[in-house]
């Protein structure tokens, strides 16, 4: 099912993925260089309904619009900020989720929206080459529980290199030999397959460990 919602930014759309009888809501937004097809938002958009947890996969206006580069982070706080009352409409607790840049989104706005805890699929620690550009007070920032899923060959943050924190600020599920997009190479003494499948399996027990 798809709902097209208007916001601030621009008409943003959300495709549904229902459970049947549902406890919680996974809402999650993709990267600046991609969209909601995206290997691992696919994977548990498949997964997670089974579980009583129903994902909302959702585009940002800049997407929705056929733009190719994503606005400045202000622009894509206003859209998620949009499309905020869909996602909460069946009265369920919303785990405000994305992938990348739409992880930094949703640390960003977690405690100002009421998110019951946030899902970071590939937060973006620094970019490239530059991890003197810490972007690690966001992730910290989020003030609820928090999943980070990085890949272990992520160069914009492997898991080594994510600050320690206080106990229950964050926990952190590392995909071996993963890229950003949890891509795995053919060397790699996992498949790609085992890869989603670690992402899918971390977060539905993270979701079920969730009160």
């Amino acid at each position: 099912m798809t709902e097209t919602v208007e916001t601030d930014a621009g008409p943003a759309r959300i495709t549904w993925h229902p459970a049947k009888r549902p406890r919680l809501v996974l809402a999650a937004s993709h990267g600046a260089g991609g969209g909601i097809e995206a290997r691992d938002l696919k994977a548990l958009a498949a997964a997670l309904p089974e579980h009583g947890v129903s994902v909302a996969l959702v585009e940002q206006p800049w997407r929705v619009a056929g733009k190719k580069l994503a606005p400045a982070p202000k622009t894509l706080d206003t859209g998620w900020r949009g499309v905020w009352p869909a996602l909460a409409a069946p009265g369920l607790p919303v785990v405000s989720g994305g992938r990348s840049a739409g992880a930094r989104v949703a640390c960003r706005t977690a405690a100002e929206l009421g998110a019951h805890a946030v899902l970071a699929l590939g937060f973006p620690l620094h970019p490239p080459g530059k991890p003197e550009k810490s972007r690690a007070d966001e992730l910290l920032g989020a003030g609820v529980p928090t999943l980070v899923v990085q890949g272990g060959n992520d160069p914009f943050g492997r898991p080594e290199e994510f600050p320690e924190a206080p106990a229950g600020t964050y926990d952190l599920i590392e995909v071996p030999y993963a890229d950003h997009g949890f891509a795995v190479p053919k060397r790699a003494e996992i498949s790609q397959e085992e890869a989603l499948e670690l992402i899918t399996a971390g977060v539905l027990k993270w979701t079920g460990s969730l009160g």
